[in-house]
């Protein structure tokens, strides 16, 4: 079974999409229960990934290997590591959730709504899995289509609009990595992601290397000043397509810095890392407060998300204002700060990558819930929620306090972790960074201010009920996640720390 695991949990949803369509719209809650069933079957299947897992070593798990196009050695290889591993089961654990959020809110193409989701959980779980650059690649376009379709169809009055935006920032960004990936299969002879580790390199190549990746990844993430396609794409995306998109596509950007730029091109991150820092930090201060002035929900929540991924970006290069290598590649001096210091930020990337992935699903599904009601994201359009639906402001607040990093809520470890290592690199790259806990609770906690507290200004909002069971259900997992990884960060850190600690020993490692 743990032979073919990983090939299973790619194209078992893919194919399971294929079945759900076949049932057809004329039997939605057929399609509704196939959709389910399967992606439960998906997240039970995908823990065996975490039980199994040896956290001992860094070297891949679960590998398999088959020719695929033998005249250019390009192979379907996939295995995974403690790096990609917690991103697939975010994967399967989110899609289970929005396939049940969909229930009773879809009901124009149900079949094909829940379809979508099932193929684009297989075709991100090939991204993470993907152990050849060109079957990395496939699955990197290929899950583009699946959200395409979701916010094109299923979106709002301007979805045409931020669906081809969305599809074309994405798009395009990637035509450059696809280029750098052919470069290095000529000057190695390979596409295995783990040979083009090995590569070696010049300065020159390691740079336009670097730059090509970085426009893809940083356009995934994104990065300030290519996130512009993410608040249009949200807003416009109903509410299960802003949870993926949140919560596990905008990690794809992530995941590429930590497989390719730094184990690729060490030399390049280093001298670059200054401009990437710097645009991290824009993105966590000045998005920050771009939030602040929202007055449509999900637009809040958007701009919130880019600050928070600065977070990741700024973990990942922070650990290269510490280093001065000499030249030969050894490593001279540290700056004053600590490797340890380092790899704590670098870790804390990690885990603010799976911490966001929780947190921003439950503050669309909370918009979601008030939306499927008043049909309104508009802030002034609410005020008195918890007047008549009492339990849903618990449930709200909770990943409010948790979405400002209130100490105990998985929002703070990956951020207090990135303050850390940042700290090391730079005491005002720490103070910078640490204004996102003012930002952030300020245009968080006065969204809830006006939405949930207050007179009643809207009397549509006394006729409002409370959340059902479907509901209450989805936020209740949602909020244990929430808790349990901000309680008790460990189970989900010391599967990582191995794939981590040799990630950092490939940073530090010259190609020059």
């Amino acid at each position: 079974m743990d032979q073919m695991l990983l090939s299973l949990l790619i194209w078992l949803p893919i194919l399971g999409g294929g079945l759900v369509v076949l049932i057809g719209n004329d039997r939605a809650d057929t399609a509704r229960w196939v959709s389910v069933v399967i992606s439960v079957i998906i997240f039970v299947m995908s823990l065996t990934l975490y039980t199994d897992f040896d956290s001992t070593t860094h070297l891949m798990q679960f590998v398999e290997k088959a020719s695929w196009i033998p005249q250019f050695d390009i192979n379907y290889h996939i295995g995974i590591d403690g790096i990609s591993m917690p991103l697939i089961i975010l994967t399967t654990f989110t899609t289970v959730l929005v396939i049940i959020a969909g229930w009773e809110v879809i009901t124009r193409r149900a079949a094909h709504y829940m379809a979508a989701f099932l193929m684009m959980e297989g075709l991100t779980i090939g991204v993470f899995a993907s152990l050849d650059a060109i079957l990395f690649y496939a699955f990197w376009e290929a899950a583009l289509i699946p959200m395409l379709l979701i916010i094109g169809i299923w979106g709002g009055d301007n979805r045409v609009y931020a669906a081809i935006k969305f599809f074309l920032y994405t798009f395009l960004g990637s035509v450059m990595m696809l280029v750098s990936l052919i470069y290095m299969y000529v000057q190695g002879g390979s596409f295995s992601i783990l040979d083009m580790h090995n590569l070696s390199l010049t300065a020159a190549e390691q740079a336009w290397i670097f730059w090509a990746f970085f426009v893809a990844f940083a356009v995934k993430v994104p990065m300030f000043p290519v996130h512009t396609w993410l608040p249009d794409a949200h807003v416009q995306a109903p509410t299960g397509g802003s949870v993926i998109l949140a919560a596990i596509m905008l990690k794809m950007g992530g995941y590429g810095f930590f497989r390719f730029s730094l184990p690729i091109t060490p030399d390049a991150s280093l001298e670059f890392a200054d401009i990437v820092i710097v645009l991290s930090l824009i993105a966590i201060v000045y998005i920050g407060f771009v939030a602040l002035v929202q007055r449509d929900m999900k637009k809040l929540i958007a701009y919130s998300s880019i600050s928070h991924m600065g977070f990741v970006t700024l973990g990942v290069f922070a650990l290269f204002s510490i280093l001065k290598m000499g030249a030969g590649g050894e490593l001279i001096s540290l700056n004053g700060g600590s490797i340890e210091g380092v790899f704590l930020g670098l870790e804390g990337g990690m885990v603010q990558m799976i911490s966001h992935g929780f947190i921003s699903a439950a503050m669309f599904l909370v918009v979601g819930v008030l939306y499927d009601r008043l049909h309104s994201r508009e802030i002034s359009t609410y005020g008195g929620v918890i007047n008549s639906m009492p339990k849903f402001t618990g449930f709200a607040v909770l990943f409010a306090m948790a979405n400002a990093g209130l100490p105990g809520t998985s929002g703070f470890v990956g951020e207090f972790m990135v303050i850390l290592g940042a700290l090391q690199a730079n005491i005002w790259y720490a103070v910078l960074a640490a204004t996102t806990l003012i930002v952030g609770a300020a245009y968080t906690l006065w969204m809830v201010k006006r939405v949930f507290w207050g007179p009643i200004t809207n009397p549509d909002v006394e006729t409002l009920s409370d959340i059902n069971g479907r509901e209450f259900f989805i936020l209740a997992i949602l909020a244990l996640a929430v808790l349990i990884m901000g309680l008790y960060p460990q189970p989900v850190i010391e599967v990582m720390h191995s794939s981590i600690d040799h990630l950092l020993q490939q940073a530090l490692t010259s190609k020059l």
